[in-house]
């Protein structure tokens, strides 16, 4: 049997999407998403785990009903687990088949990034979502694995006020945040005295870990992020603990022990330290997809030679510590320079008004691409031409000149996964279709 895990958070389209390219034979669901579920489920039955209705069998009287012994079946380490489908922060998501080996194969990073789990009286909680590879596999199974309470908690979005109470009443010692949840955070005032905070670890990926992050963690809640690379066909590779290496902020860290990584070129040739390429990992490897579901082309693709390629650009300096650059398709190119847009984001978010920032290349007839920067204020902000132009002038001292964002647009939110990931593929197609009907949204 392979599990295909999906979000309460999804529509109906992609809960659609996900069932019909699956194959799936049985939607289990809760009532609360059970008009949804039979929306969706075309020839698969739906079973759902808060009684039955309107022909929907109940999932628990079937378990009741059922023979009171089973047949064990053996299973090999490479036999497929379960189907986890990508963010689709690039195209449309495909299915990232997995092993039963993935487990063991995350249980070292785990282990290491959150200071030596499992610890006595450890509790963990994260509000990434359990359909998605850090919420199954960087909390839930390793928690089980070790026979450590997670608090389960359900909301329909992230309220970062509601985060620490929910972290301080339930005496959470072990989280995982992304970097945007963090950056909402920030907005709460003093949570060190306002809060009887017990959380000793915490783990960040899936973004750019930026310098104001790594301060504020450690000014306002008095600890050190361990830092996390990965994705959902070969996730937690790549990370660092302060305990067991000399620190480097807002690096991803080395290979954990088990995986080797390298920075690559397009062929799969390994690049010297100081070289930017695509981030990659080597086969075989336990945390590694065995394919991508029913699609062939996919998987050749996301291999040079024995090197899977992340679609990642970083950078591995002369100690072994790999530092992130950019998703290899967000790359602006404008005056003839390669630019990341991670650094423009840094950069932006170190300004007191700027909440939450993403930056993209918009085309341009002189330097084939401008830098167009999205940003959502501070509560406390009010967006104006002086203020864009204050922000630019910040940005231009911190970087190169050819760095700053000569377009800006205040938005009142960003387009994300349902993994917090900004989705600045979004943010490119809606330029794109400006520019095709003419219409200019005026910025700052």
């Amino acid at each position: 049997m392979i599990s295909v895990l999906c979000s309460v958070l999804f529509g109906a389209d992609a809960v659609s999407y996900r069932v019909q390219t699956s194959g799936a034979k049985v939607v289990i669901t809760d009532d609360a998403n059970l008009d949804k579920a039979i929306e969706v489920a075309g020839d698969a039955r739906v079973l759902c785990v808060d009684g039955g209705r309107g022909g929907v069998a109940d999932f628990w009287a079937l378990l009741r009903e059922g023979a009171g012994t089973f047949a064990t079946v053996d299973t090999a380490a490479d036999d497929p687990a379960f189907l986890l489908f990508t963010s689709g922060t690039t195209g449309p998501a495909k299915g990232a088949l997995h092993a039963h080996r993935s487990l063991l194969g995350h249980m070292p990073c785990i282990e290491m990034q959150h200071d030596f789990f499992p610890q006595p009286g450890d509790v963990v909680w994260s509000p990434a979502d359990w359909a998605w590879i850090a919420g199954l596999m960087d909390v839930l199974m390793p928690s089980w694995f070790h026979g450590v309470p997670v608090l389960a908690f359900r909301s329909v979005g992230f309220d970062p006020e509601q985060a620490f109470h929910m972290m301080a009443k339930h005496h959470v010692t072990n989280t995982l945040l992304v970097p945007t949840m963090i950056r909402l955070m920030k907005q709460v005032p003093n949570p060190r005295s306002r809060y009887e905070l017990k959380v000793r670890s915490l783990i960040s990926g899936g973004e750019a870990v930026g310098p104001e992050i790594i301060e504020w963690t450690q000014d306002a809640l008095g600890i050190r992020i361990n830092e996390v690379f990965g994705q959902t066909e070969c996730n937690l590779v790549l990370g660092h603990n302060a305990a067991l290496m000399a620190p480097k902020p807002g690096s991803l860290g080395q290979p954990i022990p088990g995986h080797v990584g390298a920075i690559v070129d397009g062929a799969g040739n390994e690049l010297p330290a100081g070289e930017v390429g695509q981030i990659a990992f080597r086969r075989p490897d336990p945390v590694m997809l065995l394919e991508y579901w029913n699609n062939p082309v996919a998987t050749r693709d996301k291999f040079a030679g024995d090197w899977l390629l992340t679609g990642d650009l970083g950078v591995r300096d002369e100690d072994g510590y790999f530092w992130y650059r950019s998703r290899a398709d967000d790359v602006i190119t404008s005056a003839g320079y390669r630019i990341g847009p991670g650094e423009i984001e840094e950069a932006l978010l170190r300004h007191p008004a700027v909440r939450l920032a993403a930056a993209i290349g918009v085309p341009d007839a002189v330097r084939t691409e401008s830098i167009k920067a999205f940003l959502v204020l501070a509560e406390d902000q009010q967006p104006s031409d002086a203020l864009a132009q204050e922000i630019r002038e910040f940005v231009k001292t911190r970087l190169a000149r050819h760095e700053y964002p000569r377009d800006i647009e205040f938005v009142d939110s960003l387009p994300t996964t349902t993994t917090g990931k900004i989705m600045r593929r979004e943010l490119r197609e809606r330029e794109r279709a400006k520019a095709a009907s003419g219409h200019q949204t005026k910025s700052g």
